[in-house]
């Protein structure tokens, strides 16, 4: 074993110096500047708008950094910055300098078809070499959750800021496999299988402890609900360095749509990317229950639209098995798909709509259900983590929305809100677009602006 290592030793020495000269370098050519570390700059959900507001906001905060944006997609400064104005509504004051990474595919879910969380977060860590490597920030901020990057961006003398959506892992992911229940993130195989359950668990506990080091190397983090801010206080246990700043949901434009529309036919929109923990196919499911109790009789039937974007192959196979789905189910006539909408028809699509369903279960916050309420569309969100503990609550005395767990149960949601009066309908959407004020883009530029105050200060 000696021997072992005395041979060892001078063949890693080498390259222990390469990696010591090149910190030592980067750290004493960082720029003035704030590095975002957000690999998917196509991706069309809540993690992008935050992305963009995050950069208006520190653009408008400290106006003399530059804002870069590591990303692994073709785009150019300016390409990015029209992307954000026309998928968001977010008017950037300048372009972003972009920094093009090209060994994102460390961090893609294909390449480890097993043990992928610890993969993933393994890859993300020679990703963000590559990224610090090509330009190191003074200012480090992470808005896609790749916590395991933290300690390397210390490393580099950067300082750290994160918004965390949800917790690469959690405790309700540790009782899933403890009760052996089969979802999208625990194989049915395992939940069969005792010992195969005890290892997995075995994994989840080894990589809770790595999770919880490296995501209390952040000089800040912010999370974005109440649920999520749970979770990330048990595990990172920085309760001082943890602020609660609710994304930005675009209830401005959606606000001054009137919650008087026509049901004729009544519209059902769903807005959601084309993922697997989205459960679209229980959304449609449950439209075949909603048909079946209206019967032939309720003149013109409902019509579902499901919104979203496809990240990859991956997402776009999903996207076609729903539509297949829809002609199993019967549904297809009455179900439509609209794939990366820009927002100007995103907007018009909810300000038609009559209810807005959510079936992600333990969504960390909801942007969707946000805006459902602000656009004047009833919510009917999964009765847990964040539309039950921040979003879909009374305003004074009145009912915002609906929660629901299983298909019947959303069934019956929709069932009521299609039948109820006008006068019913109005009252809860009136109430929910109020509520819907809390979550707004002008309350996430304060508190961000305050959260992040501290840290770019310390100079």
């Amino acid at each position: 074993m000696a021997i072992f290592f005395l041979i060892l030793i001078p063949l890693l020495l080498p390259i222990l110096l390469q990696i010591l000269l090149i910190v030592i370098s980067s750290r004493r050519t960082r720029r003035k500047s704030v590095g975002f570390f957000h690999p998917y700059t196509n991706d069309g959900g809540g993690g992008e708008r935050v992305l963009w507001c995050a950069v208006r906001a520190i653009q408008e905060e400290k106006p003399g950094l530059e804002c870069t944006v590591y990303t692994g997609d073709d785009a150019s400064p300016e390409s990015l910055s029209a992307r954000a104005l026309d998928r968001f509504g977010v008017e950037l004051l300048r372009p972003p300098k972009v920094i093009h990474l090209t060994k994102r595919k460390w961090v893609e879910e294909k390449t480890y078809p097993r043990f992928t969380m610890i993969g993933q977060s393994l890859g993300s860590i020679y990703l963000a070499w590559e990224a610090l490597c090509k330009e190191t920030p003074q200012f480090y901020v992470d808005t896609s959750g790749y916590a395991f990057t933290y300690p390397l961006a210390r490393l580099f003398g950067c300082r750290v800021i994160c918004y965390t959506h949800y917790p690469t892992i959690s405790t309700d992911m540790l009782t899933r496999v403890t009760n052996r229940s089969s979802m999208y993130n625990n194989d049915s195989l395992i939940a069969k299988s005792v010992w195969l359950s005890r290892c997995k668990m075995v994994y989840y506990l080894v990589f809770s402890f790595l999770y919880g080091f490296v995501g209390s190397c952040t000089n800040l983090t912010i999370v974005n609900s109440s649920w999520t801010k749970s979770h990330i206080l048990k595990l990172w246990k920085i309760p001082g360095r943890t602020k609660l700043v609710y994304p930005p949901c675009d209830t401005s434009a959606l606000q001054m749509l009137p919650l008087e529309r026509s049901t004729e036919p009544p519209n059902i929109i769903s807005v959601a990317q084309f993922r697997p923990e989205k459960a679209h196919t229980l959304q449609l499911e449950a439209f075949r229950i909603v048909l079946d109790r209206l019967g032939s009789g309720f003149i013109p039937r409902p019509k579902l639209q499901m919104v979203g974007s496809c990240r990859n192959q991956e997402d776009l196979n999903r996207f076609q098995k729903l539509k297949e789905k829809c002609v199993e189910l019967n549904i297809d006539d009455c179900v439509e798909f609209h794939k990366d909408v820009t927002y100007k028809d995103l907007v018009g699509l909810l300000g038609g709509a009559i209810v807005g369903l959510h079936s992600m279960i333990d969504e960390h916050f909801g942007i969707s259900v946000v805006e459902y309420m602000a656009a004047g569309a009833i919510p009917l969100a999964n009765n847990s983590a964040g539309p039950k503990m921040d979003i879909i609550l009374k305003e004074g005395e009145q009912q915002t929305g609906f929660l629901a767990s299983t298909k019947e149960e959303y069934a019956d949601a929709i069932v009521n809100v299609l039948t109820m009066s006008e006068t019913d309908r109005l009252a809860i959407a009136c109430a929910a677009r109020n509520r819907a004020k809390r979550f707004s883009e002008q309350s996430f530029y304060r508190d961000f602006k305050e959260a992040i105050r501290p840290v770019f200060d310390l100079d």
